[in-house]
């Protein structure tokens, strides 16, 4: 089976069961293939040479060099690189941002691309761009956090206001019991994904052909298309198959772009392929924050005020800050709250989103600072998150559109066995003599849909297609959605061609922001139903059908056959329908976006609860975790096994960001010196404990028509605060910050 083939799954239909990956035996085999792993005739190998300053311009490079090695054909630079149509520092929509694409000699950030070496092999290209030996023109590099000026910036993530408020925060404060100031610091991160950053860009004429991972196909086709002044259709690209994306693939990146001037540049098909270590800069990262928490609360518990303040940073030249205030505007319920940011510029990449951007950072802080103000008031820290559970939305007033956190606690506790948990710290050891500490977080992320379409054939031979542009980054779409069509169209999974992963189908959205499976799916869904009308038409308006006269509202779609609703022993197949009809086919299509009014009505978000269990060396401040429990609920789950998958990788990047993750900066340089991983630190097997999962049944009816809210992103939020707060209760060291290191418990 080739890449781009339709996957034919071979299960019954079912929404709701735990099928297997429809991909995974081609993974499991190496069949199914990445963008690096196209290699069309003539192909060439680009390799990008990259700053090793972080702020000044490019005085030279030694180009006669690396065109002498043997197997290099061209260098790109500013001098000869393709004229674009579109400068790529011009802001469009608020998706827009600016990329580096050799159009002058200025360095933004250490990792910047300064040139791109094309050559008949990557050893070539590779020994071709060492050999350009730039010297610079370097200017001091302002990379300290801590120094650079603040400001207030327009808006934060995407066009979110820098200043939300409700109530009066100051009096709240003030009339409190109870206060607790407390700040708290995370560090720049960056994404990861298995799969580099890799394009194959083939140019014929007018028209490209590129392979390569995204997470928006129809978003990349605009992007480039403006930078080259051609159509949108004349971009053509391949994208079933990502190794990971985390945000990081959302939007087409300049290194991508690159790739496509080098192909125009020689005139044959390029293939240019990140190195690990030029994965930090130019493709995304989540921005180090500092965020300062002052809460207030009577005596018995009850929040007076939340005031959530965020330091966030950007680069030099774009905007992108990460609106770590938004979980405060939904989790606890206060008279008075408020969120306020400040920002500042730094001599990096552009940081972009990344997981749960905003809410992962976000949380780590809101979580800590409401288990310090639980202490405070003497209270057990779900105790406390139950005094103060929210019916609706703090900042909004807005009803949920669904909300079942109390059962996540209920369930999740006793799983747990938190009913057992000391209210005080250093009171538990194992039989090890190491410390033990119960942590608890509640998880949140909103439930989002985006803009998609679907298309889909019901055939005379009682097969169907369902077609749609939507990616798969690991997180079960080839499954999932095949699963939805299959309920559509009303046909076994078996007799369902699906196909996905090209941007010729029908535009599916981002698969991003938690969103991929309500809207694809949505769509989709929408398809069938459109599909199953048209059918029922040609049958309800035959007076030779056993349908004549049941109308479209009157049957039902299942197994191949449309049933009379009011009467299923009268049925039809589809092939009867068709062959009758004199028709090979029947084709539908569905489209799906966010309703307006819903979302001016109801707060949407996925909700959960996570246990940590952690235990720590009392000699050397050593900290593992040994048990994690979550539970989550996410309206309607389409595939209880991938949603599992979703939540357990959430899970152990919280254990990531709590104890391992962080880019270290060479204050000096600008430079990321662990752009590796084996210094960039990132949980492996041996890191990760024992993992569980509860899935929470939850109704919707408001998010979209099939109740679905996103699951890839939520187990991150909460995760990372709960073992906090267990290191906490195993030493008594409220640590602030990220990742909490050994020394701070020592």
């Amino acid at each position: 089976m080739s890449d781009t083939a339709p996957v034919h799954v071979r299960h019954g239909s079912s929404i709701g069961q735990s099928l297997t990956r429809a991909e995974g035996m081609l993974k499991v085999t190496g069949r199914a293939r990445y963008a690096a792993d196209h290699h069309p005739a003539d192909m060439l190998y680009a390799v990008i040479a990259t700053s090793t300053i972080a702020r000044g311009r490019v005085v030279a490079l030694d180009l006669a060099a690396a065109k002498a090695h043997p197997g290099v054909i061209d260098v790109m630079t500013p001098a000869n690189a393709p004229t674009l149509a579109q400068d790529p520092d011009l802001k469009g929509t608020p998706f827009t941002f600016r990329m580096e694409l050799l159009q002058n000699d200025q360095v933004r950030y250490a990792n910047q691309s300064i040139a791109v070496v094309v050559a008949t092999s990557l050893e070539a290209a590779t020994e071709g761009a060492a050999l350009l030996h730039p010297t610079y023109d370097v200017e001091t590099a302002r990379v300290d956090f801590d120094d650079a000026p603040r400001f207030v910036p327009d808006s934060v993530g995407v066009g979110s206001p820098s200043k939300d408020t409700h109530g009066d925060v100051e009096a709240g404060l003030a009339s409190a019991d109870r206060r607790i100031e407390a700040t708290y610091d995370t560090p720049a991160q960056y994404h990861n994904a298995m799969e580099p950053h890799a394009i194959v860009a083939a140019w014929d004429g007018d028209h490209l052909t590129i392979d390569t991972p995204s997470q928006g196909m129809a978003m990349a086709q605009a992007r480039i298309a403006g930078l080259f002044g051609i159509d949108a259709t004349d971009i053509f690209i391949r994208s079933p198959f990502l190794g990971g994306g985390f945000g990081s693939k959302g939007l087409i990146s300049g290194p991508q772009i690159l790739g496509i001037m080098a192909a125009k540049l020689v005139g044959k098909p390029v293939k240019l392929v990140l190195r690990r270590d030029q994965m930090y800069g130019p493709v995304g990262h989540r921005s180090p924050t500092r965020q300062t928490l002052k809460i207030g609360a009577m005596a018995d518990g009850s929040l007076t005020a939340i005031d959530h303040h965020t330091v966030a940073a950007s680069s030099s030249f774009d905007d992108f800050f990460e609106p770590a205030g938004g979980v405060t505007h939904t989790l606890y319920a206060t008279p008075a709250l408020s969120t306020t940011y400040e920002a500042v510029r730094l001599d990096t990449g552009t940081p972009l989103f990344m997981r749960a951007p905003g809410e992962a950072s976000g949380s780590v802080a809101l979580e800590g600072a409401i288990d310090e103000m639980a202490f405070a008031c003497g209270m057990d820290p779900l105790e406390f998150r139950l005094k103060n559970y929210a019916e609706t939305e703090p900042l909004s007033g807005k009803p949920f559109s669904s909300k079942a956190l109390r059962e996540c606690y209920e369930q999740g506790a006793k799983r747990f066995g938190w009913a057992g948990r000391p209210l005080g710290s250093r009171q538990m050891r194992d039989e090890a003599g190491l410390l033990v500490g119960w942590g608890v977080g509640t998880a949140t992320f909103p439930a989002l849909m985006f803009q998609a379409e679907a298309r889909a054939e019901l055939r005379a031979d009682g097969t169907g297609t369902v077609d749609i542009g939507a990616q798969d980054m690991g997180q079960g779409a080839w499954t999932a959605l095949a699963q939805i069509a299959a309920d559509g169209v009303g046909l076994p999974l078996e007799k369902l061609t699906f196909n996905m992963g090209t941007s010729d189908l029908p535009n599916a959205g981002i698969a991003g922001g938690s969103a991929h499976t309500a809207t694809a799916g949505t769509a989709i869904h929408n398809a069938g139903g459109a599909v199953i009308a048209a059918l029922a038409e040609l049958a309800t308006n035959d007076d030779r059908s056993p349908l004549y006269g049941a109308g479209n509202t009157g049957v039902v779609a299942r197994d191949g056959r449309l049933f009379r609703r009011d009467d299923e022993s009268r049925s039809e197949s589809y092939e009867t329908i068709l062959t009758r009809a004199g028709q090979a086919s029947v084709q539908g299509k569905g489209q799906a976006a966010a309703d307006p009014a819903t979302q001016k009505d109801y707060a949407m978000h996925a909700h959960g609860a996570v246990f940590a269990e952690v235990k720590v060396d009392p000699d050397l401040g050593q900290v593992r975790v040994s048990r994690l429990v979550g539970a989550f609920a996410a309206g309607r789950v389409i595939n209880p096994r991938m949603v599992r998958s979703q939540y357990f990788g959430g899970m152990i990047w919280g254990i990531s960001f709590a104890l391992q993750e962080r880019a270290a900066m060479d204050r000096r340089t600008g430079r990321i010196v662990n752009a590796n991983l084996a210094e960039y630190h990132v949980p492996v097997n041996a890191d990760v404990p024992s993992l569980e999962a509860i899935l929470i049944e939850e109704h919707d009816s408001h998010v979209n028509a099939l109740g679905i809210k996103g699951v890839g992103e939520i187990g991150v939020t909460g995760t990372a605060g709960a073992i906090g707060n267990a290191v906490w209760h195993a030493t008594g060291i409220r640590a602030r910050e990220t990742p909490i290191r050994l020394e701070k418990l020592l």
